[in-house]
This record gives structure tokens, C-alpha cells and sequence, in this order.
């Protein structure tokens, strides 16, 4: 007969293994499987040891039982994570042995059930879905018909949909996945679970994104982030990688590297392989997309043999995948395509389509298509193209756009120019439907990457010199449909989100105290670490923000030629390593050449560092004659190389200028043939047009727009560096004003008639400026209505409530440029900085805006010429004109130009004239531009 003793031991080994399981599932939720691992093998050694294997009474039996089942199940979840999925798999084998020795019907239907999630999870993570789901599909049918008052057993049903679900997102059955994850969280809440409701926030983002709802996805991402935080805080690498994946889609790539770089670390300390793998797989995507195939080559082939070693072939596939597209990209760049390449590509196709994935597959297939061209075999390359799957609906964005370059690029090959355009024209459209659903100026900036070769191979077709005369109409209208994209919204009101606002004036204070830190030479180590995570937190509160706003129309040749009038437009461009340019002028379009691309941005970037060095208030007679004699040279050179051409079509017009790339932080007014000339610098002529036909019929008029077929044919010609195209066409006038000679308004403050006259006038001087940059009430001389903020009136709060609906706001403060995250860039206030983003949030923006002091003016250039900044940002949210400063400027010389800019305002002249006199006076000094309509 057992002794009491013996009894008492085995309760006690029963209750040391309980804990064992419980400390390995608080290691295994922080990434720690091989701890986990160690732990659950201690407590099995412990039911197995020779006391445990006395003559145990029958209660005593099942509650073995019961616990070893519970342990191999957690072990095989271990195993799975840090060895393969078959060693997993093998040992929930073994659990499910045990389950018969039940004596209850209803434990061994409960016990089945907790097998039967976990063989389907681990299924479901090795790509297996159908199987998974028929698993899963058996562990509800089982639980539906079980009654437990334990916690635990309550969350199995919601734990087995909530698996369910994934498994449906994966296999694409999206239907299916909302419905349980329905289900789950209504259970979930009704049995107070609060991390599997976190979980299901998490799954809801993921089918989100499937979708191609991307806002939306990043919005159940930052829930389930929030709730990480309060419950499972070793989830949120987790988290991470997949608002990581969201932002991919997004097209922010940097952004989403600095995730990726956060949870690496983590996921690596933890061994998760199957994270760790994913993680580096979208990393490589990221690094794909950022240009640097090296680093993308180097993760995606980590990812690929971890996810080997696992047995994963879905996942390795898809780092191979990724491997294959950083290897065809160096081939592309540098020309050395190998028929071993194509083989490759076509090889992980098949194998791609065995594992199912479809829309992977496709990708393959497309990428052998453009081996196969490069390689001149055109029909190998048009019969694969055929077995490229169609898209279908959640087929990501970024493959559809492939599949259009593969159909474009193939119709070029084969001579026929018009399908490659139609190709390119389709893809565009497609990617601006996508651009509609986005929340945020980031996110509908950042899909411009996914059509930028589409777009290149467009403006690389019209401008093709081997079909003699270039139309210069359409290339002006290719030019408008791929470049600046975000300023064709008209902004939708903002809706007030009182998180987001706390969270930037935490961010506020924290700015000041680590600016505080610094100047007091203490390490800011921990203040840097809860700046930039705040910071993070923010971007992620506004990009999951609603539609950011409604297209408008992209403004046709006609359109644009019409509404100049005597002015000229001019638009910049690369391609293929030359810069061109389209001039409208007199209702006509011409096309001019310029040469190599890399001499003319250099000598922009040059001039702007000079004119950098330049700025400061009180440097030596000496050095300003030096760094002056310098960059009065470099501005002669830019003018030669980019205006001198042009100078027989522009004459001595007014200009509008549509910049590329580097050219955005030129300061024009320091080029010789720009010294006084009246200029205005717009991201595009769609955003030109639309913001002068507000001025002339009120802040919410809407451009008229015709499809780019209806352009007319003859408005076209095209010249030689140097040489002017042919006879004049006629003036096209524009009758929407009758203004005054040597003026183009009818109002004393240079203000049009229309919608724009309701405004206020509002005068701004922030803190800790010198000189009279800071006497903004002088200004009221010339504004005698406006209403002054100085001192400690010009808060945060206060200038935003002045702004918003104001017709003309001068605001001197400093403030600078943040070209890591653009729309961070800030102006500093009494009680912190104004950032870029609350402008962009305004109910009704500034018409005019002057940012008196530096560089406001730049922006940080993503593909597709798609510029952000805080001037960008007040020109997105519906300002019309925005003067500020491309590079950095003393606070005198701040002064002096505002002072005679006002002066010269309110005489009558428009904003662009009166800036154009006031930076002649001392254009090295006087770096400001007007920005958007110029009126």
C-alpha cells in the first residue's frame, strides 16, 4: 500500500512541474524557446524520476497525465520555434499518445482539442495551411461542445478561432478569417482575456493589409501595440515586424528598416528562428527598396537557410524570392544578365507554385520575363509572360506594378510603343487608386516607389531619340502623371484625436529637455531613446489617420498653356542620366536638353552649401568675401548649364518652375539671369494650376481636368541646347483678371479677388532672435489690422488657432529642417516646437504663408519627385503661396528682406515680384523662394 509519504512526494513533484510549465510559458511569451525548452524538459524528468513512478492512485494518474500532455504540447511549440517544425510535430506526436489514457470523455475531448490548436498553429507557421485549417477546424468542433468554468480551458475556443483565422488570412480566404476573428473577440471580451484580444487586434491588422487597406491595417497594429505594452511587452518585436511589413507596402521604406533594426536585436537574443527569419525577410525587402541589393542579398539568404534549417519551404521560398530579386536588380544595373539568372527565376517559380503561392510566384515568373528580354529572347519571355497568374484582389500592389513593367518592357521589344505607354498608363492609374485609400502626407507620398520604374520606362520612351522629333506635349504630360502626386489632394478636415495630440506635447517637452541635456553637455542616451520612440508613435497615430484627402484632376497641357498667359513655365527632368526640360510658353510646349544630370545637381548642391556658409550674421570682411566669391562662381555655373539654354524661349518673362531631385533646394534668386525676375516654385503644374485658380475662385475650387489623350497635338516642338524652337503660336491670354499695370491684384496687400479675402492677418516672432527679424510688430506699419504674436503669446496653441483660415501669416521664428523625417520639421515657439505635421491637420490652411527664417523651404525627396517638408506640408493642407528659405540665412538678413518684402506687398505687387525686388538687393544673402502660386 502506498505510503503517505510517497503520496505527499508525488503531489509535490506535481506541483514543482506545474511551476516549471508555468516559467516556461513566461520565457517562451519572451521570446526565450530554448529556455523554455530547458524548463519543460526539467519538469517531464521530473514526472518520469523513480518517485514519480511509485503506485500512483487514480486522481494522481490523470493529473500526470493531464500535466505531461500540457507540457510536450507547450515542448512541441519550443521545438518548433528553435530546431523544425518536425521535431515539433514529432513530439506532439507523443502528447497525442497520451490522450486515450483519459479516463473522462469529456477531458479527452479537451485535451484533443489543446493538441489539435497546436498542431494546426505550428502547421499553419510551416505554410501548410489547408491542413491547418481542417486541424483547427476539429479543435472548435470539439470545444464548442465543452463546458469549463476554468480560465484557461475557457480560452481555448477563442485561442482555436483566433489560429483559425491566421490560418484563413494565409491561405486567402478573407471572408472566413473576419468572421473568426469576430467571434474571437466578442468570447475574448466576454471572458476578460485581454492579451487574446490583443492577439486578434494584431490578425485584424494582418487581413487588413491583405486587403490593400494599408491605414487601416496600420491602426489594428498600433492597438495591439498599446496592448502588448500593458500585458505582453515580449510581443512587441512581434508588433514590429509587422507594422514593419505594412509600411513596406506603404512604400516607407526607411521607416520600416528602423522597426526591423529594433526588433532584430530581440529576435535574435530570443533564438526565435521562425520571427528571426521573417524579420530578416522583410528587412531585405527593405534594403531591396532603399537601393541596396548587397544588404538585401546577405538577409535574405540568412532568412532563407534559417527557414531551411526549420523546414519551412514557404517562408525559405520567399527569402529566396527576395534573394532572386536583389540579384536580378545588380544584373539589371550592371548589365550582366547570365541565362543561369533566368533558369533560377523560373526554377523557384515552379517551386513557388507547388507551395501555392500564387501571387510569389508570379513575381518569379515576371522577373525571368525580364531576364529573358535582356537576354534578347523574346519568345521565351512572351510565353512565360502568359503563365504569369492574373492579379487578383489581394494581390500586393508592388507585384501588380511589376507585372506591368514585364507587359511594358516587352512591348517595347517587340516595336510597339503604344502598349508599353498603355501599360505604364494602367499601372499609374492603379497605383493612384491605392494612393486614395491612404491616411497621412507620408503614406500618400510613399507609394510613389512602387511605380517609379514604370514611370521612368514612360518618360525614357517619349524622350527616345531614336524616333526623331520628341513630343514635348506628352512628355509634360508624363512628367505630371509620375512625379509630386501628393499635392493633387484636396485635404478632407481633419478629425480632432486627442491621443495624438497628448502625444506630441509629451513629445514637445521631452524635445526641449533633451535640447536642454545636450547644451549642458550631460548624455541623453535615455532622453534620445523615449525621443525617438515618441517620435515613432506619432508618425504611426498619423498614418492611421482617415483619407488624407480627395484627388484632383492632373492638369492637361491645354489647361496649364491657357492659364499662364505672358508667363512661362518650366518643367526639369532626368532620365537616363540626362536633364531636359519642357517649356510652356505662348500656348506652345518645347523640349530642351541640358546635358549629364550629375554635373547640373552638383553644382546645385554646391551652390547650397556655400550659400549654408554664408549665412551667419557677424562673419570676418575676409570670409564673406571668400565664401561670397565662391558662391557667386557656382551660381554662374548652375545658371549656365540650366537656364542659359532656355534663355531664348523664357526672354524675360515671369517664371514658373517645377524642380527634380536636388534642384528643390536651389535658391533661384541667386542665379545672374534670375536677379530680379519674378519666380515661382511649384512641385508640379497640377499643383501650380490648382493653387492659382484658388486665389482667383476661393480655397476649395477644384481645377477642371481632361484625360491626358485630349492634350492637344500641335502644341508641340523641340530644341537643342541653346537654340530656341520655331515661330511663335500665339499669346494665349487669360481673361480671369484685369489688374492694374505692374500688377497683377486689384487688393493693396496683393491679394486677389474670389473666395480669399476673409481672412486675418497674423504677425508671429518667436523666441531668441536677434535683430530685427524679431520686431515682427514694425510689420504692423504695413498690416496696421494684423494681429501680433510675440513673446510669451506665441505659443504652440495659439499660432495654430491664428493660422488656421488666416489670409497672410508672417511667422519669424527658427526653426530647421529635419531631413530624417521631414514631416518633424519644426518651428521653434515660446513653449516648443511647431512640427510640420499639426500644420497639416489645420481646419482651413494659411492662404499665404512667409517662414522667415531658415531653410523651411527644403524637403526630403522620396522617389517620384514626392517632396515633404514644412513648407510642403502647409502647400499639401491647401496653402496657396509659401515664401521661405532654401538654405540657412543670418537673422538680419532675415530683416531686411522681410521688412522690404512687406513694403513692397502691400503696394500691390504679388508675393513672387515683391520677393524677386527684395532678394536682388543681396541675393547671396537672401536665399528665400515663393513656393506654390506665387499670388
Amino acid at each position: 500500500m502506498q505510503t503517505v509519504t510517497g503520496h505527499d512526494n508525488q503531489v509535490r513533484l506535481l506541483r514543482r512541474a506545474e511551476g516549471l510549465r508555468t516559467a516556461a510559458a513566461s520565457a517562451a511569451s519572451a521570446y526565450r524557446p530554448a529556455e523554455a525548452s530547458r524548463l519543460l524538459r526539467h519538469a517531464l524528468r521530473l514526472l518520469d524520476s523513480g518517485e514519480a513512478k511509485g503506485r500512483l492512485d487514480e486522481n494522481l494518474t490523470v493529473a500526470f497525465n493531464r500535466l505531461r500532455i500540457r507540457l510536450l504540447v507547450s515542448l512541441a511549440y519550443s521545438q518548433d520555434a528553435t530546431r523544425s517544425n518536425r521535431h515539433g510535430l514529432s513530439i506532439l506526436r507523443s502528447a497525442q499518445s497520451l490522450i486515450k489514457a483519459l479516463p473522462d470523455a469529456g477531458q479527452r475531448a479537451l485535451f484533443q482539442a489543446i493538441v489539435d490548436i497546436q498542431h494546426g498553429s505550428m502547421l499553419s507557421q510551416a505554410g501548410q495551411n489547408e491542413l491547418a485549417i481542417d486541424r483547427l477546424d476539429q479543435a472548435v468542433t470539439l470545444l464548442e461542445q465543452t463546458e469549463s468554468a476554468d480560465l484557461e480551458e475557457v480560452s481555448l475556443l477563442p485561442r482555436a478561432l483566433l489560429n483559425r483565422a491566421l490560418a484563413f488570412i494565409r491561405a486567402e480566404d478573407p471572408k472566413s478569417a473576419v468572421r473568426d476573428l469576430e467571434r474571437c473577440l466578442a468570447l475574448a471580451e466576454a471572458s476578460g482575456l485581454p492579451l487574446i484580444i490583443a492577439k486578434a487586434q494584431h490578425n485584424l491588422g494582418a487581413l487588413s493589409l491583405r486587403m490593400g487597406s494599408i491605414p487601416e491595417s496600420i491602426r489594428y497594429y498600433e492597438q495591439a501595440n498599446l496592448s502588448y505594452s500593458n500585458v505582453a511587452p515580449n510581443l512587441l518585436p512581434h508588433i514590429q515586424m509587422d507594422q514593419a511589413e505594412a509600411l513596406l507596402a506603404g512604400g516607407l521604406a526607411e521607416e520600416a528598416a528602423k522597426y526591423l533594426d529594433e526588433a532584430l536585436p530581440v529576435l535574435a537574443h530570443g533564438r526565435v528562428r521562425q520571427n528571426l527569419g521573417e524579420a530578416e525577410s522583410f528587412r531585405a525587402i527593405a534594403a531591396l527598396l532603399l537601393g541596396d541589393s548587397t544588404t538585401a542579398r546577405r538577409l535574405a539568404a540568412s532568412a532563407e537557410r534559417r527557414m531551411l534549417r526549420r523546414g519551412n519551404l514557404s517562408w525559405a521560398r520567399m527569402a529566396a524570392l527576395t534573394r532572386l530579386r536583389a540579384d536580378t536588380a545588380t544584373a539589371f544595373r550592371t548589365g550582366q544578365v547570365s541565362a543561369g539568372l533566368h533558369r533560377r527565376a523560373l526554377r523557384l517559380a515552379d517551386r513557388l507554385t507547388e507551395l501555392k503561392l500564387t501571387d510569389e510566384s508570379g513575381v518569379a515568373r515576371s522577373l525571368a520575363v525580364r531576364a529573358a528580354l535582356r537576354l534578347g529572347r523574346l519568345d521565351v519571355a512572351a510565353a512565360e509572360l502568359a503563365r504569369v497568374p492574373r492579379p487578383r484582389q489581394i494581390t500586393p500592389i508592388d507585384h501588380r506594378m511589376l507585372l506591368r513593367l514585364s507587359r511594358a518592357e516587352l512591348a517595347v521589344m517587340q516595336g510597339d510603343r503604344r502598349r508599353a505607354l498603355a501599360q505604364a498608363r494602367a499601372g499609374l492609374a492603379e497605383l493612384g487608386r491605392i494612393r486614395d485609400r491612404m491616411g497621412g502626407l507620408d503614406l500618400v507620398s510613399g507609394t510613389a516607389v512602387h511605380g517609379r520604374e514604370l514611370g521612368e520606362l514612360a518618360i525614357r520612351l517619349v524622350l527616345d531619340p531614336t524616333r526623331g522629333r520628341v513630343d514635348a506635349g506628352r512628355l509634360f504630360s508624363w512628367l505630371e502623371r509620375t512625379r509630386a502626386q501628393v499635392y493633387r489632394y484636396q485635404p478632407q478636415p481633419p478629425i480632432a484625436d486627442p491621443v495624438l495630440a497628448e502625444r506630441v506635447d509629451d513629445y514637445r517637452v521631452l524635445s526641449k529637455e533633451l535640447q536642454q541635456a545636450r547644451l549642458d553637455g550631460r548624455n541623453p542616451g535615455e532622453l534620445a531613446t523615449r525621443h525617438a520612440a515618441l517620435q515613432r508613435e506619432i508618425t504611426r497615430l498619423g498614418w492611421q489617420s482617415n483619407l488624407w484627402g480627395s484627388p484632383t484632376p492632373i492638369a492637361t497641357l491645354a489647361d496649364v498653356a491657357r492659364h499662364l498667359g505672358d508667363r512661362a513655365l518650366v518643367s526639369f527632368a532626368v532620365s537616363d542620366g540626362n536633364a531636359v526640360a519642357v517649356v510652356i510658353v505662348e500656348g506652345r510646349a518645347r523640349l530642351v536638353r541640358l546635358g549629364p544630370a550629375v554635373e547640373i545637381m552638383a553644382a546645385a548642391r554646391e551652390l547650397h552649401a556655400d550659400l549654408d556658409a554664408l549665412a551667419p550674421d557677424h562673419l570676418s570682411g575676409p570670409l564673406v568675401a571668400v565664401i561670397a566669391g565662391s558662391a557667386r562662381r557656382r551660381a554662374e555655373r548652375l545658371d549656365e548649364k540650366l537656364l542659359s539654354p532656355l534663355v531664348g524661349l523664357l526672354q524675360h518673362r515671369e517664371l514658373i518652375i517645377i524642380p527634380t531631385g536636388a534642384l528643390y533646394a536651389v535658391a533661384w534668386g541667386t542665379l545672374p539671369s534670375m536677379h530680379g525676375r519674378s519666380l515661382t516654385v511649384a512641385p508640379s503644374a497640377t499643383a501650380w494650376l490648382t493653387a492659382d485658380q484658388r486665389a482667383e475662385h476661393g480655397p476649395d475650387h477644384v481645377p477642371p481636368g481632361r484625360a491626358a489623350s485630349e492634350v492637344p497635338k500641335d502644341h508641340v516642338t523641340e530644341t537643342t541646347a541653346g537654340h530656341a524652337a520655331g515661330p511663335s503660336a500665339g499669346r494665349a491670354v487669360d481673361q480671369s483678371w484685369q489688374a492694374a499695370p505692374g500688377s497683377r491684384n486689384g487688393r493693396a496687400d496683393g491679394t486677389r479677388g474670389g473666395g480669399t479675402d476673409d481672412g486675418h492677418v497674423v504677425l508671429i516672432s518667436g523666441p531668441d532672435l536677434l535683430g530685427a527679424v524679431g520686431e515682427v510688430a514694425g510689420l504692423r506699419t504695413h498690416h496696421p489690422d494684423a494681429r501680433v504674436l510675440a513673446g510669451r503669446q506665441a505659443t504652440v496653441g495659439a499660432v495654430l488657432e491664428a493660422l488656421d483660415g488666416a489670409r497672410l501669416a508672417h511667422v519669424a521664428a527658427h526653426g530647421a529642417h529635419e531631413s530624417e523625417n521631414a514631416m518633424f520639421s519644426r518651428l521653434e515657439l515660446t513653449d516648443g516646437s511647431l512640427f510640420a505635421h499639426e500644420t497639416a491637420r489645420l481646419r482651413r490652411a494659411p492662404e499665404r504663408v512667409v517662414l522667415a527664417a531658415c531653410e523651411l523651404a527644403l524637403n526630403r525627396i522620396r522617389p517620384g519627385d514626392e517632396a515633404l517638408g514644412f513648407a510642403g506640408a502647409l502647400l499639401a493642407s491647401g496653402s496657396r503661396t509659401v515664401i521661405a528659405a532654401t538654405s540657412k540665412v543670418g537673422d538680419q538678413a532675415a530683416a531686411d528682406t522681410m521688412a522690404e518684402f512687406h513694403g513692397l506687398l502691400v503696394q500691390g505687387r504679388p508675393p513672387a515680384a515683391a520677393l524677386a525686388e527684395a532678394v536682388a538687393r543681396e541675393p547671396l544673402r537672401r536665399p528665400f523662394v515663393c513656393l506654390g502660386s506665387g499670388t
